[in-house]
C-alpha cells in the first residue's frame, strides 16, 4: 500500500501513523511524502512543501517496481501537488482503491490545505477517489457551511459525493453527543459505524490512522462496508490505548492487531 501524505516530526500522525498503521494490520507500507513538518504534541510549528518532481519520483519509484493495491492520500498542502496526485492517480489501474482523507485541518486546528488546494482537490482529485474520509469540521471547511448533526451529515455526504467519489465516509467524531458516529454512503446505500466515545485526549492521528486502516482493508480485498467496519473497530481499540506523549495531546495506540 502506498500512502501520499505529509511527515509528522512527532511520530503520532502523517506518514509516521499510516506506515505504524499498515504494520499492524499486515500490510507493506510504502510512501511518497508530500511536505515535512514541525510538530509535536501542541501542534504543527513549521510546514515545508516537497517539490512536485520530488512527489512524483517517489510515487513512480514505488508503483513501477513493486507495484500497489491500494493507495491513500493524506496531507498534500498545495494546488500544485493536488493536481499532480490526482494526475498521478489515474496513471494506475481504475482497479486500484484510492482512499483520500483532505487533512485540511489538524488536531489543533492548524490548516494543512490552502484555499487553491480545496478547488483541485474537489474538481481533480476526487473524481479518482474510492472512499472520501473527511471529518464534520473538513467537510464545513470544504462545503462553505456548518455541520451540526446527523441529519446534516446526511445532506453534506451528498454534496460531497456530487463532487465524483465512489462513497464518502464522514466521521462524526465532533458531534456533541455520546457516541461517535460515522455515515458511510455511495448515494444509493447508508451504513452508520457507532462507538462509543471514549474519553481519552490522546488522539493525536486518528484520522490518518482510520483511513489508512480503511486502505489496507480494500487492497486485501474486503468490500467498502467491510473495510469501514474493520477499520472502525481498529481506530476505537486505537484510541482506547492512546498514551501520553510529550506536554499536549499523545498518539493512539497504532500497535492494536499486533
Amino acid at each position: 500500500m502506498l500512502t501520499i501524505a505529509g511527515s509528522d516530526s512527532g511520530g503520532g500522525a502523517g506518514i509516521q501513523a499510516d506506515l505504524k498503521t499498515l504494520q499492524s494490520l499486515g500490510a507493506h507500507g510504502m510512501s511518497a511524502i508530500t511536505l515535512v513538518t514541525a510538530q509535536n504534541s501542541h501542534g504543527v510549528q513549521g510546514s515545508w512543501p516537497l517539490p512536485p518532481e520530488a512527489v512524483e519520483a517517489q510515487f513512480r519509484a514505488c508503483v513501477e517496481d513493486i507495484g500497489v493495491d491500494a493507495v491513500k492520500t493524506g496531507a498534500l498542502g498545495d494546488e500544485a501537488t493536488v493536481r499532480l496526485v490526482a494526475r498521478l492517480l489515474r496513471t494506475l489501474d481504475e482497479r486500484v482503491p484510492v482512499v483520500v482523507d483532505p487533512v485540511a485541518l489538524s488536531k489543533h486546528g492548524d490548516t494543512l490545505l490552502s484555499g487553491r488546494a480545496r478547488a483541485a482537490l474537489l474538481a481533480e482529485l476526487l473524481p479518482r477517489t474510492s472512499v472520501f474520509t473527511p471529518n464534520l469540521d473538513e467537510a464545513a471547511w470544504l462545503l462553505g457551511h456548518r455541520v451540526p448533526d446527523r441529519a446534516a451529515m446526511r445532506a453534506a455526504a451528498r454534496e460531497l459525493l456530487a463532487h465524483g467519489p465512489d462513497w464518502v465516509l464522514l466521521k462524526g467524531g465532533h458531534l456533541a453527543d455520546d457516541a461517535a458516529a460515522d455515515l458511510l454512503t455511495d448515494g444509493e446505500s447508508e451504513h452508520w459505524f457507532v462507538a462509543e466515545r471514549i474519553p481519552n485526549r490522546h488522539t493525536h492521528g486518528t484520522g490518518c490512522t482510520y483511513a489508512s486502516a480503511v486502505a489496507a482493508r480494500l487492497g486485501a480485498g474486503l468490500p467498502v462496508p467491510e473495510s469501514v467496519a474493520a477499520a472502525k473497530a481498529y481506530v476505537t481499540e486505537a484510541i482506547a490505548l492512546g498514551y501520553p506523549l510529550g506536554s499536549g495531546i499523545g498518539p493512539v495506540g497504532h500497535p492494536v492487531a499486533l
